[in-house]
């Protein structure tokens, strides 16, 4: 199959715009009270699922401290890690994004405060804006105790806040695997910027990043490989 033919295939499983919809709106969140301090140490790595994992891989090559972003698949075995069998909705995995940061530029918190505000909306259940279906759901993968307990605490901060009005449905479970997704989608936000569904749903949340964390923003996006 041609990547072409690849690239029509995936845009037409990941998501049809439907009725013009647009990107959710951003919300404004208070940063996390429990966090890890910034300290100089190796390379640290947070995998997320919100939605179609182009915008979330989008959203993480332009912060500041981010080293890598891949996209790929997490809550599934290796067998099922593959795009089509997941678009089926049955495999456990979520389409999600690994993060690669330096622990002394950015911390677990502000990624997850990233994820929470601007990447997507965490009171949807198994679906993001138009794309519907388990492997769309709000999940966080910890690693360790440390994220596991950050992420909980944010949770259960945001819930007293009532910063979203609703419901807030994102799991939290640990991560067994993070497998790759295939190279046509590394990026997509990056080499796709026209496509329409890119210009609806995700460019809107690469401004909202930019204005609501001006200081944790940068131009020049992080490529899937690492380098920029």
């Amino acid at each position: 199959m041609s990547a072409v033919v690849i690239v029509a295939a995936a845009v037409g499983l990941c998501v049809a715009i439907r009725g013009g919809a647009l990107a959710e709106k951003a919300v404004v969140i208070p940063p996390p009270t429990l966090d890890n301090p910034k300290v100089a140490g190796p390379l640290q790595t947070a995998v997320v699922a919100g939605g179609c994992f182009w915008g979330v891989h989008g959203i993480y090559q332009h912060v500041r401290g981010v080293r890598k972003v891949l996209s790929g698949y997490a809550g599934g075995t290796k067998a099922t890690a593959d795009y089509e069998m997941v678009s089926r909705g049955d495999t456990g995995h979520a389409e999600s994004v690994e993060i690669v940061f330096d622990p002394k530029e950015l911390s677990y918190g502000e990624v997850l405060q990233i994820y929470f505000s601007v990447a997507h909306d965490p009171t949807q259940l198994n679906r993001q804006g138009p794309d519907t279906g388990t492997q769309y759901r709000s999940n966080i993968f910890y690693s360790d105790e440390s994220q596991k307990n950050i992420a909980q605490a944010y949770i259960a901060q945001l819930i007293k806040a009532r910063a979203f009005g609703r419901e807030i449905v994102t799991r939290v479970d640990p991560l067994k695997a993070f497998f790759p997704a295939e190279a046509y989608h590394q990026d997509f936000l990056l080499n796709n910027p026209t496509y329409p569904y890119i210009v609806f749903n995700d460019l809107p949340k690469i401004e909202n990043l930019k204005k609501m964390f001006p200081g944790r923003y940068q131009e020049q996006p992080v490529l899937a490989k690492g380098s920029k």
